[in-house]
């Protein structure tokens, strides 16, 4: 009897400690993920790289660029489809919208 227990935990065991070892490691993955993110916002924040362009609007969030221009892209990361990284004010390829 007490044999056969001992081959039920010797065979359970690399198994129960593979899934503690690879919860472990995701633990650890999310932590450093939140950690890089949450760096990468406060270093933006701390060199003023928020564009002086950007507003919030109400259903969209956060966006860069001239709203009534037909090829704004409607996103925080990038203006529009022409003139990506901006500015907007005096652009040869404003278009209003329709």
């Amino acid at each position: 009897m007490l044999e056969a227990i001992l081959v039920l935990v010797l065979g359970l065991a690399p198994s129960v400690i593979s899934v503690w070892m690879m919860r472990r490691a995701k633990e650890r993955a999310q932590s450093r993920l939140r950690a890089a993110m949450q760096a990468s916002a406060t270093r933006a924040i701390q060199r003023n790289q928020i564009p002086p362009d950007q507003y919030y609007l109400e259903g969209f969030g956060y966006l860069i660029g001239d709203i009534t221009c037909q090829f704004n892209a409607c996103s925080a990361y990038i203006r529009c489809a022409v003139n990506p990284s901006g500015p907007c004010d005096e652009c040869h390829h404003y278009q209003p919208k329709d």
